[in-house]
């Protein structure tokens, strides 16, 4: 999960105009817009967030505007700035090249006119390889941005044959999770939770509304002075262990998340852990694979093993950077190796999945699994985060997770996700051939849309969870 940082809104506007409405393929992408309404953000989706430094390669910009819980407005009107740093070039959808402004800043950017609620330009990559920022402004709204990875065009690209695409045979349940990883902080901090009044820690108050599985992030050594909890340790080792403990009591299932560093991992950094530092490339495979196991043992020896396993967290840039970054698709593969090799050195029959940013984004999907399975990157499950300012529409996102499953036959999770509830719910556990395992929603005792309020009393709304758990798991 990318954390953004918050900007004062200066003032809004109001939308107007009508547009036609939107054809639906399936009721459930109902809700996710509304024709008018108070804009409060820019959305920004890169259609590709990895690029090949070709001068050619490109991924399709979409700009629209939300209001407060994340709904596009149909009919939104206004000037967007669309601002770029780095080798790259904005062009037309008819491949016309954009001349850009500069302004007084000294920052490069074009002007993008909202039209029924929409504005869309094509990023071009340009010949070298580095980090490009995109971002969408408009005065009053927080902005949307990307951070776009060029990497070498001379890398080799492959592709899975079909023996490398078997499907999975592990027996994977339905799944309707939450990361509550902050849990132990907002205890220390005097956090309470209460259902009807009633008093309730915070797992079993997640299980009473209806979730089965909790996810825990684990870093390596969070309590270094550069890691998540400087001289704490919170998400570290011990406090997993602790945890696991209380998840396996209150007769839930765990997701064990492998961080593989001591500090948040996401597309914009993938830290080598401090520890790890100086390692050459084999250490670092065999330290992969050690942790790993270290972990995994320590678990089963409390009898809190956990139920699937990811190895590495939002990984479509890579991991362990700099030599697991993706534009080193070998490293990073023999990376997830040994990972997946350090997991089934201690459990060869838990699911394990490899975890993606990437909702709505299938081209770069695909680009990844496609490079890694043909790599030997063995997997049982695949993982989606999905953000609408980052990753598209719900349509979006069912395209993805119903073409993804046709490419490689594995089950799908969104295992990272916070607005639309029930809608993410109804498009993953409708996939064919119930290949649909359910979702994870990302820190709901604290972030995002949120399942209680301020004191801690969950919100009348969040019944939608006792709900999807009759309609899906039972």
């Amino acid at each position: 999960m990318k954390l953004s940082h918050l900007i004062p809104l200066l003032f809004v506007f109001v939308v107007a105009a009508c547009s036609e409405p939107q054809k639906r393929t399936e009721s459930y992408y109902d809700g996710s817009r509304v024709e008018k309404g108070r804009p409060v953000s820019v959305m920004m989706t890169a259609y590709s967030t990895t690029l090949l430094a070709d001068d050619r390669d490109e991924a399709r910009l979409r700009i629209a505007l939300l209001d407060s819980i994340n709904r596009e407005i149909t009919t939104a009107e206004g000037l967007v700035r669309l601002y770029v740093e780095g080798d790259a070039s904005l062009r037309l959808k008819d491949g016309s090249l954009i001349d850009l402004l500069t302004d007084k800043k000294g920052e490069r950017y074009a002007e993008c006119v909202l039209t029924k609620g929409i504005c869309e330009r094509i990023l071009v990559a340009g010949t070298t390889p580095g980090k490009v920022q995109v971002e969408a402004r408009m005065e009053g709204l927080w902005p949307g941005g990307h951070e776009i990875h060029i990497i070498p065009a001379d890398i080799v690209q492959m592709k899975p044959t079909p023996d490398q695409l078997p499907a999975t045979t592990k027996p994977i349940g339905r799944m309707i999770g939450a990361d509550i990883s902050w849990l132990p902080e907002m205890e220390a901090e005097g956090r309470k939770f209460y259902d009807q009044g009633v008093e309730k820690n915070g797992i079993d108050l997640l299980k009473d509304l209806g979730f089965n599985t909790i996810r825990l992030r684990i870093f390596v050594n969070p309590e270094n002075e550069e890691g998540y909890s400087p001289g704490k340790g919170y998400c570290g080792f011990t406090e997993t262990l602790e945890m696991a403990k209380h998840v396996k009591e209150a007769g839930m299932e765990l997701l064990l998340d492998y961080h593989y560093s001591d500090y948040w991992a996401d597309p914009q950094k993938q830290f080598k852990p401090k520890a790890w530092e100086g390692l050459d490339f084999d250490a670092l495979q065999d330290t992969v694979r050690a942790y790993t196991s270290r972990v995994m043992q320590a678990l089963h020896d409390q009898g809190t093993p956990p139920d699937m396993v990811q190895v590495g967290n939002e990984i479509n840039h890579g991991m362990i950077w700099p030599e697991g970054h993706i534009s080193n698709p070998d490293q990073l593969a023999a990376l997830l190796r040994a990972g997946t090799e350090g997991v089934e050195a201690v459990d060869a029959e838990v699911p394990v999945m490899m975890h993606v940013a990437l909702g709505g984004q299938n081209k770069e999907a695909i680009f990844w699994f496609d490079n890694m399975i043909a790599r030997g990157v063995r997997f049982d499950i695949i993982g989606l985060s999905y953000y609408p300012r980052w990753h598209g529409t719900l349509e979006d996102l069912g395209f993805n997770l119903n073409n993804l499953l046709e490419r490689y036959n594995k089950p799908l999770n969104v295992v990272e996700y916070s607005d639309f509830k029930q809608q993410v719910h109804d498009i993953v556990f409708n996939l064919p051939n119930d290949m649909g395992k359910g979702s994870a929603i990302w820190e709901p005792l604290r972030w995002g849309d949120v399942i209680v309020d301020e004191e801690g009393q969950v919100l009348e709304h969040m019944t939608v969870f006792k709900e999807l758990s009759q309609k899906y798991l039972e």
